[in-house]
């Protein structure tokens, strides 16, 4: 069965499959042999293509943080319900909360700023890791709710935007 998901805000269609008795991963048009060990706190190896890298993970809900080889992205698995709603009438991604707790490093938007989707909102710290907390659509920042060095638990509402798409965006992905 094909998924959908979202890594960095890029829709992709992922399934998992086994053949000869290892896992494939299937990423849009490319097979790619596969196999994950994770610890009880998330950090563990990736083996992918043949290739294995250290890995963590932290999970909120249906999105994932992935730290791999110096950089982080944000995996989100998409209901088939809720990606057929938005593909029909747009997404209402208007709350962006902390994927984990952690502290504010750099804030990069203002209230009014019009941001395309992939654009970096802000940039959080969480247990020793980076992670860029970007739009999932093209909107307009009605609201930045956390300030450089503000503390915040899981789930904290971090910046809010217009249910309006944005017109003009002055922000772009970085």
């Amino acid at each position: 069965m094909r998924h959908a998901f979202e890594i960095d805000a890029t829709p992709h269609e992922v399934w998992l499959g086994r053949e000869s008795g290892e896992y494939i991963l299937h990423l849009d048009n490319e097979r790619l042999p596969v196999s994950l060990n994770l610890d009880d706190q998330g950090h563990g190896s990736l083996r992918i293509d043949g290739e294995t890298v250290p890995i963590t993970l932290a999970r909120r809900g249906d999105d994932c943080f992935i730290h791999l080889d110096g950089s982080t992205w944000q995996l989100r698995y998409r209901d088939p319900l809720e990606r057929a709603s938005a593909l029909a009438h747009g997404s209402h991604d208007d709350d962006i909360r902390a994927p984990m707790p952690g502290t504010t490093i750099s804030v990069r938007v203002a209230p009014g700023d019009a941001v395309l989707k992939g654009a970096t909102l802000l940039v959080m710290e969480s247990m020793k890791l980076e992670t860029a907390i970007i739009a999932p659509r093209d909107a307009v920042v009605v609201s930045v709710r956390v300030a450089v060095g503000q503390a915040f638990e899981r789930d904290a509402l971090l910046v809010e935007f217009d249910e309006r798409p944005a017109a003009q965006p002055t922000a772009t992905p970085t």
